[in-house]
């Protein structure tokens, strides 16, 4: 194939009109010898090079910018050029496309709901971060349950502004979290006619950071007499629109686990493949009953018929049983089975910031305003 470009220029040579002698041949043999190679070698080292002239070839000069004091950088990633001129080829290695941004954070992104939250957030992303929209939609909503449910209370219009970190290799947190982290969000709701906002930070001598409002006061609701007392996070309630039949305490394993009321431990260890470590108590006077599941260690004295007392250590959580992360899941029920939402029966309260520590924690919650607002 390659002898092609060679042989037209033996075509376009012009013929002599008289006889040749044997000198004047080796001269022109030599000659179109020499041809030969200088268009072979070309042709090869344009296969070597194919981006030098294709960096020329492609330039949109068309659609360059009407003013001529505006440059444009040109496709092979040189020196800007004046509007409307070709650039000339070259010589830097092409460019591949940027990479996506690298997988510290934070990040911050900024959405109208059109549609589905989960949508809505993916068009936001960037370029090779669409596959964090799901988990970051996830726990996006974890935050705003306690004020709306996106799928019913949103509109279209409403904005979200996000600041948020991919988890880091290994995870984040004392529970090796694998989800984005949220340093910080707001959500304009027209329903309401009201911002939500939630901030993350940790409190001197806390052991987990948490998500507080603007005002100082806790995002969460936390259970008085509750089942656990100590923990990173809520992950999942009753009322959240995913049909599950507890509250998920995220904290790490081994966190003391608690009676919420007097009862008689009813079962344990029951259908371990899918609730691993697990222990019923039920309430003889009501028939209420609460279920823990995934426990790390249940103590031999709970055996079924042992009396226990509100307050007393029961159990420790932990990752057992059908379980991707280490959580306490703690369910109750009315005495025909039905499920009861466990933030509705029991009192609830939410944490305040001391005022000591107020200081702190407004110049924090100043600084990730200041990063939500930056690109506006």
């Amino acid at each position: 194939m390659y002898l092609a470009r060679p042989m037209a220029l033996i075509d376009l040579e012009p013929k002599s009109s008289g006889p040749r002698t044997p000198g004047r041949l080796g001269a022109f043999l030599l000659f179109v010898v020499l041809a030969v190679a200088a268009a072979g070698a070309g042709y090869w080292f344009g296969r070597r090079e194919p981006s030098r002239s294709a960096s020329v070839a492609t330039t949109p000069v068309a659609a360059a910018p009407a003013s001529p004091a505006v440059t444009a950088p040109p496709p092979d990633g040189g020196a800007p050029v004046p509007a409307g001129a070709v650039p000339a080829p070259s010589a830097a290695t092409p460019q591949a496309p940027p990479p996506p941004p690298a997988a510290d954070g934070p990040r911050r992104i900024s959405a109208v709901v059109e549609g589905p939250l989960e949508e809505s957030i993916a068009s936001a992303l960037g370029p090779g971060q669409q596959s964090l929209a799901a988990e970051l939609t996830q726990v996006v909503n974890r935050l705003l349950v306690w004020n709306l449910q996106v799928s019913k209370d949103a509109r279209r219009g409403d904005r979200i502004e996000i600041l948020f970190s991919p988890a880091p290799p290994g995870g984040s947190g004392p529970t090796r979290s694998q989800e984005p982290v949220v340093e910080a969000l707001r959500y304009d709701s027209q329903k309401f006619g009201r911002t939500f906002s939630a901030y993350r930070w940790q409190p001197p001598g806390a052991k987990y950071p948490h998500y507080w409002r603007a005002d100082g006061t806790g995002v969460e609701e936390r259970l008085v007499d509750g089942p656990i007392r100590d923990y990173e996070q809520v992950t999942s309630l009753v009322r959240d629109g995913r049909r599950h039949k507890g509250v998920d305490f995220r904290t790490p394993v081994g966190t003391p686990v608690y009676a919420p009321f007097d009862g008689v431990v009813e079962r344990r260890n029951w259908k371990f493949s899918a609730n691993g470590n697990c222990l019923d108590v039920v309430d003889p006077a009501t028939g209420r009953r609460a279920i823990f599941l995934h426990l790390d260690v249940v103590p031999k004295s709970m055996q079924k018929g042992r009396a226990v007392k509100k307050g007393e250590e029961i159990a420790a959580s932990g990752n057992s049983g059908h379980s991707t992360a280490p959580h306490l899941h703690y369910q109750l029920e009315d005495a025909s089975g039905k499920v009861l939402d466990p933030f509705k029966v029991h009192r609830t309260t939410r944490a305040s910031i001391p005022a000591a520590d107020r200081p702190a924690f407004d110049a924090e919650r100043a600084r990730l305003d200041a990063r939500l607002a930056a690109g506006k």
